[in-house]
């Protein structure tokens, strides 16, 4: 796959680093000199100097074949437009911008740019949440936002420890896809019972994630 990197920071170098190592092509534009260089020197990938913004600068990238494009600036400006040239005039199937501020994360979804992520919004929907951090191991969310996967931990003194699936009354739209108990992976059915230290595989719509996470974990 060629992977298209807009920006530069630890982000965008881990980013590179992790996708060179799945054997993917990796390109990066970049607008400082110094760390251009200094990338070229630490990545395997095509270092480029210059403006992602620039349509000329795309199509030097190779945007015309990219499989993806991710824009990760500072500036959502440089984003949005980033995304949309390389969407709308190198025909990039897949378009991927950092949003520095959550106000504008429609404003990116009406001018076409549907895959975004904010990590402003992230960290602080898992405050918001008032749950133990060490009960989450992984969030993502997905269908912009509307959908959360999340892997949780039950702690030993969880209220749903001893309980069926039957009994516990999830929320509707929310789904327990799957149960990882002592290395094992379980697909459960309504008899399944949980117990503690379960690491739970949990699918479900985003309003309803905090009720879910208080019903198992009794934060």
């Amino acid at each position: 796959m060629k992977i298209l990197l807009v920006g530069g920071g630890k982000t965008v170098y881990f980013l590179a680093k992790h996708f060179i190592g799945e054997g993917h092509h990796v390109t990066i534009i970049n607008r400082e000199r110094e760390e251009s260089i200094t990338l070229s020197h630490q990545l395997d990938a095509t270092i480029l100097l210059g403006d992602g913004s620039d349509p000329e600068m795309l199509e030097q990238a190779g945007a015309g074949s990219a499989d993806v494009l991710l824009c990760l600036t500072s500036h959502d400006h440089n984003n949005l437009v980033t995304c949309q040239i390389a969407s709308r005039e190198f025909d990039v199937p897949r378009t991927i911008a950092l949003v520095n501020n959550p106000e504008n994360e429609e404003i990116f979804r009406k001018l076409g740019v549907p895959l975004i992520f904010s990590s402003t919004r992230i960290i602080t929907s898992l405050l918001e949440e008032q749950t133990d951090f060490m009960a989450i191991t992984n969030l993502m969310a997905v269908a912009q936002g509307k959908v959360n996967v999340t892997e949780v931990r039950l702690p030993e003194n969880a209220p749903v420890a001893g309980k069926s699936l039957q009994e516990l009354k999830l929320p509707e739209g929310f789904l327990l896809a799957t149960i990882i108990r002592n290395g094992e992976v379980l697909v459960p059915s309504g008899s399944t019972i949980l117990q503690a230290h379960d690491e739970l595989i949990l699918i479900g719509q985003a309003e309803n994630y905090t009720d879910v996470l208080r019903i198992l974990t009794g934060e």
